[in-house]
């Protein structure tokens, strides 16, 4: 890339520039951090609600109820965390291929999937989940930004209610 493609780049970067009294680094390290956590929960939110078009059997309105509900808080962290990374003046994910690219939590494309095995992965997902959101915060206390690692712990508990909601449904069915 030579001297005229560079400048072109930065006048574009520079459009998007957030102002922020965090360092590059902690920008560039904390943005990188909370966009593949995004892609995380938009892989999550996707198989979620798949579980909720798709479960059946006999406790059908009850599990299609939560996972929907689950589904909801989920998809409300996405705009939050994407707007986090824009905050701190980053740019955040721009498409399902970006997406594919970052996430780590496993899609489930299976034409059956029995809603005990459902709730299981999904309990699973969330515990993963909370261990990405764990990292993520750890990283933010390196660089003393509070207000991302706040966020992030409100998260947790939301995917901890969530693990636990799954947990207790999955039992002695």
């Amino acid at each position: 890339m030579g001297k005229k493609d560079n400048d072109a780049k930065a006048k574009r970067m520079a459009a998007l520039a957030t102002p922020t009294d965090l360092g590059s680094n902690a920008t560039r390290d904390i943005s990188g951090a909370m966009n593949a956590a995004l892609a995380d929960t938009f892989a999550l939110f996707l198989k979620t609600k798949n579980f909720h078009w798709h479960v059946s059997g006999p406790h059908f309105r009850d599990y299609h109820l939560m996972l929907d509900e689950q589904a909801e808080q989920i998809f409300a962290t996405i705009d939050d965390m994407a707007e986090r990374v824009r905050k701190i003046g980053g740019t955040t994910i721009r498409s399902i291929g970006h997406i594919g690219r970052l996430q780590r939590l496993s899609d489930n494309d299976a034409d059956f999937v029995t809603p005990q095995d459902m709730l299981a992965e999904l309990r699973e997902d969330n515990k993963q989940m909370v261990k990405i959101l764990r990292e993520v915060h750890d990283l933010c206390d390196e660089y003393e930004d509070v207000a991302t690692a706040s966020l992030i712990e409100n998260w947790i508990d939301e995917a901890e209610r969530r693990m636990w909601f799954l947990f207790e449904a999955a039992r002695g069915a």
